[in-house]
């Protein structure tokens, strides 16, 4: 979703928008996430993500959001969830928002299986 934020995709729905918009709501950022850009910038699955997966933290900061790291126990529960979501970095990111009570802005519908609030 930080891809289409940072584009202006008009596809992001209403709700999302107007939660990421608004000052009052802290937004966190996964080491996820640069982590999921920078690969797939580097394997040419994202050619058009340079400026971010060469300074994630500048972009991110620079939109007034949050860095959220990954620490071993994000590791340990993302490694250990059962379900069939194969994908490593969404489940980094359903382990973080499970651990730390967050919400993750995403169209995903298969995040609803694993028990997370997605917002969309």
């Amino acid at each position: 979703m930080l891809l289409w934020w940072l584009a202006g995709n008009k596809e992001i729905s209403a709700t999302a928008r107007w939660i990421i918009e608004d000052e009052t709501n802290s937004i966190f950022v996964s080491a996820a996430s640069a982590w999921e850009v920078s690969t797939k910038h580097r394997i040419g699955k994202l050619p058009r993500a340079g400026p971010l997966a060469t300074d994630f933290r500048g972009v991110v900061t620079g939109q007034g959001f949050l860095e959220l790291p990954i620490g071993l126990d994000d590791g340990q529960h993302a490694g250990s969830l059962v379900g069939p979501h194969r994908d490593p970095f969404d489940r980094m990111l359903i382990a973080q928002a499970k651990r730390n009570d967050l919400a993750l802005v995403s169209n995903e519908k298969l995040f609803d299986d694993y028990g997370v609030i997605r917002i969309w």
